[in-house]
């Protein structure tokens, strides 16, 4: 067993023996000082279920993934080494994600299937595959079903989606638009290396803030608690309609801002889409 600290002195904890006392032990291996754990969150993967926020262990959960790009498979292995139950799809087929499924203990599937028992489904595809997606895509899912978008429009992919650019609908309300039911937007905003990595416990110095934008408040506080065992700040950034503050060409915009930083960008954005985002 690893000794611990003096909380007095900082030296090693002694022991006697047959009343003599012993030499100090030297910390263990792997010991680490008082503090925050500066390691990444949740890639140990004997630590399942561990909250990296500091708050209750979150239960897990069977969660559907949309999607195996950079945010997807990202979040695949992450949400897999905290022990949640993951099922992931692509428009290729699960026999295309066999590595994946290997390396990560997710399960393969069709993305009609996808969301089958589900409690939390991210959708994480380019904006312009929203609309070819199963229409029944999320039958079967488990009551109270949690959808998050992690999109971004960019016109030069996407093509011009006249809902965004002459409706005034954000990103997010489009993509709830046509899905038929209300999503969270979270994980936008960051790069997948840094989602990967860059995972630390609270009270870590200048731990990344990440902003979670929705209308379903339930569903919201579920997706800022998974944040938080991600090993982020999450920052509820109001109501769906508001999440144009953290969309591309916007200070929040992967900037990897701590929770005052990430306030303040999101106070100071602009809703003027910029020209190079415009289709």
């Amino acid at each position: 067993m690893t000794a611990s600290p003096c909380p007095a002195t900082g030296a090693w904890a002694r022991t006697r023996t047959a009343g003599r006392p012993r030499r100090p032990r030297p910390p263990a291996r792997n010991a680490r000082p008082p503090g925050p754990d500066p390691r990444p969150c949740g890639l140990d993967d004997s630590r399942p279920g561990r909250c990296c926020g500091g708050g209750e262990e979150i239960p897990p959960m069977k969660i559907g993934i949309i999607g195996t790009g950079n945010i997807g498979g990202t979040l695949t292995r992450r949400l897999t080494a905290l022990g949640h139950e993951v099922k992931v799809a692509n428009s290729r087929g699960p026999q295309t994600l066999r590595e994946l499924e290997q390396e990560t203990g997710a399960t393969a599937a069709e993305v009609k299937d996808v969301a089958h028992d589900a409690e939390l489904v991210v959708v994480t595809i380019p904006q312009k595959a929203v609309p070819a997606l199963p229409a029944q895509v999320f039958d079967g899912a488990a009551p109270g079903l949690v959808v998050v978008d992690t999109g971004n429009y960019y016109p030069q992919r996407d093509g011009r989606i006249a809902g965004i650019e002459d409706d005034g609908l954000t990103e997010s309300g489009w993509v709830a638009q046509q899905l038929g039911r209300p999503v969270v937007k979270a994980f936008n905003n960051i790069q997948a290396r840094h989602l990967l990595q860059n995972g630390r416990p609270a009270g870590t110095p200048g731990r990344i803030a990440l902003p979670v934008a929705g209308d379903d408040e339930a569903g919201k506080a579920k997706v800022l608690a998974l944040i938080e065992q991600l090993g982020f700040d999450a920052i509820d950034a109001g109501p769906l309609a508001e999440s144009w503050r953290q969309q591309p060409g916007t200070p929040a915009y992967g900037t990897d801002l701590d929770v005052d930083g990430l306030r303040a960008a999101l106070s100071a954005a602009s809703p003027e889409r910029p020209a190079e985002l415009r289709g």
